[in-house]
């Protein structure tokens, strides 16, 4: 077979938007196969095709489809002449050790004024391959399939359909920055927001040098997982345990987790800002620890002046890590680091604090001064697939976030 048939579902529902979708759709497909031989990806009427040259790999190629946002499924396919016969006899040169028990046609007309109909397509191509093979017809539960999509100049044959990502293209829903640890859960949210069609702006905090570099390591492999399905991205890395020191000398202990994530979204606003992401994305979820009661949820984020977006909000645990499992950054998730959301927490931090109580802890810290002192101390590295990277930027000053 020497191409790949790609079709998509919600993009059709998009009017006269359509075609802006579509082409964010086929630039990321060509940007998802760099490095492969692939001859061309083009749209044709309602689908993509992919045409693969002879030295192709096309389970690479489908792996890497598989992940772009935006298609509902993909097939391995063969060209053939438009006539029935020749359909039947490039199918059954392809089939190859296949023996069904029994089989069905399924065509569909791109090109509505061929002569013969989906039906008539469908009995003379089925016939001809039951009287090569004596396979039985069976249209209600065969064994196997043989799709048929008829083109303005040739056709495709396939044997099966494998779901892809769903979602909207990448690029379509803008920018976001997401605040991303090495747990289960915000990895989870960035990647629903990828699937949105959204550009994903990797903001990460740890404790260099108070703890380890094990959180960054680790963020570091969350984030190369999700550039396979971004394609590229960038990561920004913010030390913060000179920031949880202040506010350890300076704030009641019951306070400090919600004053630190409050410093957390002032400090990412100001970097999204620069990348000019519209929202902050968390992988907050209501009632999950201290810090994520309603009212606790509510303080945060009225630290930020951008929109907060929690794609988890209303999951429990279970159905987060089964999804971690799904897009894979489990196996990363599970490995036990050093995080700056263990450093200096409380035993006992408050779970219903006030706006009132937590802005007059707040009056103690040089807020703007810590916010400054961190973004100036992000380091940035950007990430690129197929072709995975790290170009580390050095500080946020001489990196070039607002790019």
């Amino acid at each position: 077979m020497n191409a790949i048939v790609v079709h998509y579902k919600e993009l059709a529902l998009k009017g006269n938007n359509r075609p802006w979708f579509i082409r964010h759709l086929v630039r990321n497909l060509r940007a998802a196969l760099g490095g492969l031989d692939v001859r061309s990806v083009r749209h044709a009427m309602g689908r993509i095709e992919i045409e693969l040259r002879p030295g192709a790999e096309p389970q690479e190629a489908g792996d890497r489809i598989a992940r772009v946002f935006g298609i509902a499924n993909y097939s391995y396919a063969g060209r053939a002449p438009r006539d029935p016969g020749g359909m039947a006899a490039a199918i059954l040169a392809d089939l190859g050790d296949r023996r069904p028990a029994s089989f069905r046609v399924s065509a569909r007309r791109a090109d509505k004024s061929f002569p013969l109909t989906s039906p008539q397509i469908e009995r003379h191509v089925g016939g001809l391959i039951k009287q090569a093979t004596g396979w039985r017809v069976d249209l209600a539960g065969p064994e196997l399939e043989v799709f048929v999509e008829l083109m303005m100049d040739h056709a495709f044959y396939y044997f099966g359909k494998a779901p892809g990502a769903g979602g909207l293209p990448t690029g379509t829903g803008g920018r976001v920055a997401c605040l991303l640890s090495g747990g289960f859960d915000s990895p989870v949210a960035a990647y629903r927001m990828m699937r949105r069609g959204c550009r994903v702006l990797l903001i990460h905090f740890h404790s260099y040098p108070i703890l380890s570099r094990a959180s960054q390591e680790k963020v570091r492999e969350i984030a190369a997982l999700l550039t396979r399905s971004q394609l590229r991205s960038r990561l920004v890395l913010v030390p913060f345990g000179e920031l949880q020191q202040q506010v350890v000398l300076l704030a009641p202990p019951p306070l400090r987790v919600v004053l630190y994530r409050r410093l957390m979204l002032r400090i990412a606003e100001k970097l999204a800002r620069a990348w000019r992401a519209r929202a902050l994305v968390t992988g907050e979820v209501v009632g999950q620890v201290a810090s994520q009661t309603l009212e606790n949820l509510t303080a945060i984020a009225q630290a930020s002046g951008l929109e907060i977006l929690r794609p988890l909000v209303g999951l429990d645990k279970d159905e987060i890590i089964a999804e971690a499992r799904r897009i894979g950054t489990h196996s990363i998730s599970i490995v036990p680091d050093q995080d700056c959301c263990q450093l200096f927490t409380p035993r006992h931090p408050a779970t219903r604090v006030s706006l009132e109580r937590i802005e007059a802890a707040e009056r103690a810290l040089p807020i703007e001064a810590m916010v400054e002192a961190a973004v100036e101390g992000a380091a940035v590295e950007e990430l690129e697939f197929p072709m995975i990277k790290y170009a580390p930027g050095g500080s946020h000053g001489g990196s070039g976030i607002e790019h």
